[in-house]
């Protein structure tokens, strides 16, 4: 997902001819969407004006892929625990793994333990506000460098994460879905439609649209600001023709089996034995595929003694 910078956005010319009429078109789009979210917006902690650049950029990470159901109370515990970038960067890697509970994708963890470590060291604790600072940091792509440049310094970004395409995608080009990985295309529709004032709002309206109502499998179409001006439901909701869009599996996958494997490694006190690896999945091979992923990808480590725990 992709953001722009301030100097990186005045050097790029905004594109003309059909993206660029249609960007002008769709400006109608944002008074609607943001006087929507005015109405309709969910109270979270991070989106509040006590919200420091650190909590905003813990829950960017912490939101990929995962409902804010499930970052809400793991978020609130972090920050209780680590207000500053320098608190967490004291702790170990492994104490990283272990507070973040059950979100998934626990490498994330390790991306923010590291990002704490390089902000304190590199910038004297303080989170860069720049797009290409944030972008420098371990972990961070395109579409967290800009949201965190956007939602805590204000920056005028144009900020796609997934719910951000799909409205694009339905309410201005016409189709169900936006492609699988963002295009150049996109980009330029966004960056058309930034405004020149209040451009994180009209950011976080989007995003907050997307989530709530034009939701990738069942549209609220009735509740939605600008279902007059939507180009797909205008076209008779026209149904994706591209490759076909399967939803993750979990159950018997090897994702699952690392869960598993973390979860007595975070539960427990000291070491872990094989034994205790050994007796929460019974297919020898793809446990064992399994723990060998967690120690390449730096989650777990083995002992001399060939027990087992989280980074040290």
């Amino acid at each position: 997902m992709h953001g722009i910078g301030p100097a990186e956005n005045a050097a790029r010319p905004r594109a003309a001819g059909p993206v660029g009429r249609v960007g002008a078109v769709s400006a109608s789009l944002r008074e609607p969407i943001l006087d929507w979210y005015a109405e309709h917006n969910r109270d979270l902690p991070w989106r509040r004006p006590e919200a420091t650049p650190w909590g905003i950029l813990v829950s960017e990470i912490m939101l990929q892929q995962t409902p804010v159901a499930r970052v809400l109370p793991v978020w609130t515990e972090w920050m209780e625990r680590w207000p500053t970038p320098e608190a967490l960067a004291k702790e170990s890697p492994g104490e990283a793994v272990r507070h973040w509970g059950r979100l998934g994708y626990p490498r994330r963890a390790l991306n923010l333990h590291a990002c704490a470590r390089a902000i304190t060291t590199d910038h004297g604790g303080r989170v860069p506000s720049t797009y290409d600072e944030l972008l420098a940091l371990p972990g961070i792509g395109d579409y967290t460098a800009a949201a965190v440049a956007s939602f805590a310094y204000g920056g005028s970004h144009a900020v796609l994460d997934t719910n951000v395409r799909r409205v694009l995608a339905r309410a201005v080009r016409g189709e169900e879905y936006p492609p699988k990985a963002p295009t150049a295309a996109e980009r330029r529709l966004a960056e058309s439609l930034v405004p020149p004032v209040g451009a994180p709002r009209w950011a976080v309206a989007v995003m907050e649209l997307g989530a709530l109502v034009c939701t990738a499998r069942a549209p609220r179409c009735e509740r939605c600001p600008v279902t007059s001006r939507c180009a797909w439901r205008l076209a008779g909701r026209p149904a994706h023709d591209g490759p076909a869009r399967q939803g993750q599996t979990y159950a018997g996958t090897d994702r699952q089996c690392r869960g598993r494997l973390l979860a007595v490694l975070r539960e427990a006190h000291g070491p872990v034995p094989k034994q205790a690896l050994d007796a929460v999945w019974a297919d020898h091979v793809q446990r064992e595929r399994a723990l060998d992923g967690l120690l390449d990808d730096g989650l777990a480590e083995t002992l001399p003694d060939g027990t087992y725990q989280l980074p040290s």
